[in-house]
């Protein structure tokens, strides 16, 4: 699906920006459940503040908040049919040079107007490490996004660098993982500018993170994170209900095991 000047791109740079997966009748159902779903769950619960003395400097010290839920496929089908996406699938086999593609996670963030949270720049890899380092993150785009909403930035080609030191902070039982912000500050990352329905994939050792919004506009995401069938976790860490679900190939390194003992 992806031409090789793409597939390039994506290895030197460590992310692409891929437009056109989606029809507009598919981000159309994507987009309304996505709605429904924020509307039927919203509640305390939902909201996550990211916590640390850097997070707040990058938050301008005001309060800020974004909106989250985790594996959206368990709450409605539409977002079963989204990570099993055809064209999707086809450009992330293309990405991730493997048939056998695996579900680590899903998860949506809602910043909210004008005090939609930031995040400090971070690698993935350290909220769930891999051996192989095959995880990938294909971070969808439900709204226009740019700096003043809180859109995604990067630093093209970090993932060379390889896993970084980590100066997150542990409260609450939470852990919150970003790099040196005097090393590799917010404000020196690439913007990425994506129209809605765009997806960015990116390793998960790229060095990025989000602005605060300080627009009056929403800014939505749906994020899926994937890992090759070829590759082991380093850490039985961050297990989400369906991880292991195979979006593409087979998973043959997996071990059969008995349905139930009541079956007669």
């Amino acid at each position: 699906m992806l031409t090789k000047e793409q597939v390039n791109f994506y290895k030197e740079n460590g992310f692409i920006k891929l437009e056109n997966i989606f029809t507009d009748e598919e981000l159309k159902e994507i987009s309304e459940e996505y709605d429904e779903l924020f509307n039927r769950h919203r509640s305390d619960k939902m909201r996550a503040e990211w916590q640390g003395n850097e997070m707040k400097k990058a938050a301008k010290q005001q309060p800020v908040v974004v909106l989250s839920l985790h594996n959206l496929q368990f709450h409605s089908a539409v977002f079963t049919r989204l990570i099993t996406n055809k064209r999707l699938l086809d450009a992330m086999e293309d990405l991730m040079d493997s048939r056998n593609i695996l579900l680590h996670h899903t998860k949506a963030h809602l910043k909210p107007p004008e005090n939609g949270a930031p995040y400090l720049m971070h690698q993935d890899y350290h909220y769930f490490p891999f051996k192989k380092h095959s995880m990938v993150a294909a971070f969808i785009n439900m709204d226009d996004s740019c700096p003043e909403n809180g859109g995604l930035a990067v630093y093209p080609g970090s993932h060379k660098l390889g896993p970084l030191e980590d100066v997150g902070v542990t409260e609450k039982g939470e852990s919150f993982h970003y790099v040196d912000p005097k090393k590799y500050p917010l404000s020196g990352a690439t913007p990425i500018h994506a129209k809605k329905g765009d997806v960015i994939v990116f390793s998960y050792l790229l060095l990025h993170g989000s602005y605060l919004n300080k627009s009056e506009r929403v800014r939505r995401m749906f994020l899926l994170q994937l890992m090759t069938a070829e590759d082991d976790p380093v850490q039985d860490v961050h297990k989400s209900p369906a991880q292991g679900m195979v979006l593409r190939g087979r998973n043959v390194r997996r071990d059969a095991s008995m349905a139930s003992r009541f079956v007669q």
